[in-house]
């Protein structure tokens, strides 16, 4: 009989770290337009491929390649790119605030802005939202208030939300966009359930949500997963994998091990691995999903590749963890340049209208600002104490009326 050898774990490492030359050479990118674009109700258990490949569509000279190139018009193309650069000037300015104090937490998500922005505009403008943290550009693409977005981000007395939750945190109804939750996971359940209903319902409106990559090792992302294929639900499952958790990276998330948008084939939905710095792969795919499940065809599960260029948030400090130019090797580029390049490829875009746009929304993002810190900003203005009194009891009992009498507000 042999002997018998030690067992020993597997601990998870990226390839590079602080000080050390960052390393994308395990990354295969697939040539573009590789991957078929199936009908809208072919079976999960022949898109395999699509999970392990990547749909792809912007080649490296900016030209749209495939049956995914969704050929969309160039004013689309144009709102795509403004509303890309606006989420990414906004993140700017909001950081700029946060580091003076004018509010107290931020995330960016910038290198990021294509999954929010192209997906919003391949959804209706009725389906319902259930978002992470880092998906703002939902709310710029669907035309929502940065005056609106900011007096949240301010906790000020315009704050819809009377500083009941981090900055961030933001929830519009009125256009569809669910309160996010610090509670990572959640929004994926609440998702299935929303769309669940809505089919209960006979109605003709579906649901997306978003969580990153180390989500989907929560039990939320697991619990979705099951209900959604059980009874088919109305929902698009999106996992943005950029690559990094707050200060670990995706491998512990299982990452190393396959693709996130494998995880679909054991639970019988179709999963696609998309280029998420590729706006109009992006576009594509959720077209692709949303009609699938708007069809009755069920739900699908997808997986962004893309990478998290800052911070994971104003309390983050990547230089501990990863090299400092890894955000400037990756290997997909840069969402808004790559859009940038295409439009000028086609002949409807140029350097120079590029640079006007740049200016015309920095001032736009500049007024807004204005205007939001006139209603006040982090111990500036504060709500009133009466605040905490509403919106708890649909009747307030008496002893917290008694207390807020006490307080004489």
């Amino acid at each position: 009989m042999s002997e018998k050898q030690p067992l020993r774990l597997h601990v998870p490492e990226p390839k590079a770290r602080p000080g050390e030359s960052p390393d994308f050479s395990d990354i295969v990118i697939p040539p573009v337009g590789s991957l078929p674009r199936p009908p809208i109700d072919e079976p999960d258990h022949t898109m395999r491929d699509h999970a392990f490949g990547m749909i792809r569509v912007l080649d490296e000279n900016g030209a749209a390649v495939g049956e995914w190139d969704p050929k969309l018009s160039p004013e689309m193309l144009q709102r795509g790119l403004r509303a890309m650069l606006l989420t990414r000037i906004y993140d700017e300015r909001m950081m700029r605030v946060q580091r003076q104090g004018k509010t107290s937490f931020y995330m960016k998500c910038t290198g990021e802005e294509a999954v929010a922005v192209a997906q919003a505009l391949a959804l209706d403008d009725g389906d319902m939202l259930f978002p992470s943290y880092r998906q703002q550009g939902l709310l710029i693409a669907r035309n929502w208030s940065l005056v609106d977005m900011m007096c949240q981000v301010y906790n000020n007395t315009k704050d819809r939300l009377k500083g009941r939750q981090l900055p961030i945190m933001y929830s519009v109804k009125e256009v569809g966009f669910f309160s996010i939750s610090g509670n990572l996971g959640t929004q994926l359940p609440q998702a299935v359930g929303w769309a669940m209903a809505s089919a209960l319902k006979g109605d003709t409106r579906i649901a997306a949500g978003w969580v990153g990559d180390g989500t989907t090792a929560e039990a939320d992302f697991h619990y979705a997963l099951t209900f959604a294929t059980v009874y088919q639900a109305p929902v698009i499952l999106n996992v943005v994998n950029n690559q990094w958790a707050i200060s670990s990276f995706q491998g512990f998330a299982g990452g190393e091990q396959t693709t996130f948008a494998a995880r679909a084939i054991g639970y019988g939905l179709p999963g696609l691995r998309v280029d998420g710095n590729d706006f109009l792969a992006v576009y594509a795919a959720t077209r692709w999903a949303a009609d699938r499940a708007r069809s009755n065809n069920g739900p699908t599960l997808i997986e962004f590749y893309t990478y998290r260029a800052a911070p994971h948030s104003t309390s983050d400090d990547p230089s501990a963890y990863r090299p400092d130019d890894e955000s400037a090797r990756w290997p997909l580029g840069d969402p808004i340049n790559r859009l940038k390049q295409h439009m000028i490829a086609q002949g409807i875009w140029s350097e120079e209208q590029h640079e006007a746009l740049n200016k015309e929304l920095d001032d736009y993002v500049r007024a807004a600002q204005k205007e939001a810190e006139s209603f006040g900003t982090l111990g500036v203005k504060p709500a009133s104490a009466a605040t905490m009194f509403e919106d708890v009891y649909k009747e307030v009992p008496q002893h917290l009326i008694r207390q807020r009498q006490e307080l004489g507000v």
